[in-house]
């Protein structure tokens, strides 16, 4: 029979794992944008270096709120460490 911490464990574990692949969503996209600017990409990326900057704040931004998501959800789902 399941138990509601293994529902809780399992839930944590899949919302944790959808804000890593937010993350690694939101870098590729900086990660392409400077490949533009710099020649290495063709199409995508960013018109100007300001606009990467301001990518570049945004995907800090978003990834320190993930990152508190992360530690907040594992705390509620009593995922631990191995």
């Amino acid at each position: 029979m399941v138990t509601i911490k293994e529902v809780k464990s399992t839930i944590a574990v899949a919302i944790a794992g959808a804000f890593g692949f937010i993350i690694a969503l939101i870098w590729k996209d900086i990660i392409i944008g400077a490949m533009k600017l710099a020649g290495f990409w063709q199409e995508g990326g960013f018109p100007d270096y300001n606009a990467l900057g301001i990518g570049i704040f945004v995907a800090i931004i978003i990834t320190l709120v993930a990152v508190l998501g992360i530690l907040y959800i594992t705390k509620w789902g009593g995922v631990e460490k191995k």
